[in-house]
């Protein structure tokens, strides 16, 4: 004897079952003020130029003030930052003294 099972449904109310909508899924775009805020920031770290060093640290502010999820880009904005700070004022056993 075989049996038959009903799975799609309430079996207590089949009339107020409904179909799930998938929501769309968003794809992870890196933002642009960040790519700049990154590249200004190694320019200004590795150059010493403080120029650079200061757009990165301007680009790495408007970037966190414009930023929609912050748990996804939290670690591109604290090597962002870090590199700014690193090009304005690096500590001291990063520069590289000549004798």
């Amino acid at each position: 004897m075989a049996y038959q099972f009903k799975i799609s449904g309430d079996p207590k109310k089949p009339g107020d079952t409904r179909k799930m909508d998938k929501p769309p899924e968003e794809e992870a775009q890196s933002d642009p003020i960040q790519l700049l805020a990154m590249m200004l920031g190694m320019v200004g770290m590795m150059l010493k130029v403080k120029m650079a060093s200061w757009g990165a640290l301007l680009c790495c502010l408007s970037a966190v003030a414009n930023m929609k999820s912050f748990e996804n880009d939290l670690k591109q904005i604290i090597s962002t930052a870090t590199f700014a700070v690193f090009g304005i004022n690096p500590p001291r056993w990063l520069v590289l003294k000549a004798t």
